[in-house]
């Protein structure tokens, strides 16, 4: 089995992980059109466990929000290495980030940092990315943190 760059990298930052989340839905992980992988909603989850849920601002904590968008950036990564494989990335282009919100708790460019340092970590200069932070109402299953992200791809 080849090795990976980005299974090598997140072990060398610390990072543990689990199998690759597969769909909870009719739809799939990673939706490749022309150059550019689309990647599907990808939450704190680690071997089918759930992780941070509730809201931020009164169930978890702006960081603990900041490790499920860590977490969910990571399994991001596991699709992109599965589906697209490093070689082939040429860069991220945009995150989507939705959080799932208490109130008038406002730190959501904070916890979106745990993504964003994650794939500057991870991709050097391909992980430079533009990004959206959406403040929602509701997000699947409780779940804190939601990522939707692209990339192009050679």
């Amino acid at each position: 089995m080849q090795s990976s760059i980005i299974l090598d990298k997140l072990k060398s930052l610390g990072i543990s992980f689990g199998a690759v989340p597969q769909p909870g839905g009719s739809y799939v992980a990673v939706n490749i059109r022309g150059n550019v992988a689309y990647v599907a909603i990808q939450l704190p989850i680690k071997d089918e466990q759930f992780y941070f849920l509730g809201r931020l601002g009164k169930d978890v904590t702006t960081e603990q929000g900041y490790e499920a968008a860590k977490m969910a950036a990571t399994n991001v990564l596991l699709q992109i290495d599965k589906f697209v494989g490093d070689e082939r990335i040429v860069g991220l282009n945009h995150v989507d980030i939705y959080y799932q919100v208490h109130d008038t708790w406002d730190e959501g460019p904070q916890v979106a940092n745990g993504a964003s340092d994650l794939f500057l970590k991870v991709l050097g200069d391909r992980g430079l990315h533009t990004r959206a932070i959406i403040g929602v109402e509701k997000l699947p299953r409780n779940h804190s943190v939601a990522l939707v992200a692209s990339f192009t791809i050679k």
